[in-house]
């Protein structure tokens, strides 16, 4: 297993960044600002894009493991990852939908909840969203702290 920093041609990874935020002009609000990462694995199996919000203070902003791989430790090894590569962060922020299977997930990486942005998947997307069988209206906030 290896982690690699993708530099050029970050749109080439789109697909599997549309599993965890499925409109484009959204991605393409950080992708290219941020810094990307892909965990390959005999292929990709995971990636993610963070972005740096302040000194010590880093945002994932996208965090997608294919379908047939979830639930088999690719996305904590990728967060892990982040903490060793960006040995200034302080703090880890990421922002979810309010569901449990993502909150439940953010929490066994060692995150916790922090603050809420109300209505925000109803305000900033063009269409409703769903996840889990819930449509996503305000964005949770978590952090984790070195």
């Amino acid at each position: 297993m290896s982690i690699r920093k993708v530099s050029n041609d970050k749109k080439a990874y789109i697909d599997l960044l549309l599993l965890a935020d499925e409109q484009e002009t959204m991605i393409e609000k950080y992708l290219e600002c941020g810094e990307m990462f892909v965990l390959d694995e005999n292929g990709i199996k995971a990636e993610c894009v963070v972005t740096k919000e302040a000194d010590g203070i880093y945002e994932l902003k996208n965090i997608a493991v294919i379908p047939l791989c979830q639930r088999k430790g690719y996305g904590k090894k990728l967060i892990d990852f982040l903490f060793s590569h960006y040995t200034d962060c302080n703090i880890m922020l990421v922002g979810t939908g309010d569901v449990p299977s993502a909150l439940s997930f953010y929490q066994k990486c060692g995150f916790i909840e922090s603050y809420r942005i109300q209505n925000f998947f109803t305000d900033n997307y063009d269409h409703p969203m769903f996840e889990d069988g819930k449509q996503l209206v305000d964005m949770v906030y978590l952090k984790r702290k070195r």
